[in-house]
């Protein structure tokens, strides 16, 4: 069961990531149409919504990495403990 979880969350953590990445380019297309908008307030929307995307996608697999490498950890330090 919870194998199920952490897999479920890992699918979870690609499609918010994917999803963030769409809603930056909509939202520097929207930034660019706009009246009061343009190239460069579309260039930021862009730039910040990148680093932001990279920043949250980044501490998500970081959370996923730490939990698989423990993981392995656990497996070893067993390994050891029946020798």
């Amino acid at each position: 069961m919870r194998d199920f979880f952490i897999s479920s969350f890992e699918k979870l953590v690609s499609l918010i990531v994917v999803l963030m990445v769409i809603g930056t380019v909509i939202l520097a297309i929207a930034a660019m149409a706009s009246p009061e908008g343009g190239f460069i307030p579309a260039l930021l929307v862009l730039v910040v919504g990148s680093l932001y995307t990279i920043m949250m996608g980044g501490m998500l697999y970081l959370a996923l990495g730490v939990y698989n490498n423990t993981k392995r950890t656990a497996e070893a330090v067993e390994i050891l403990a029946k020798k």
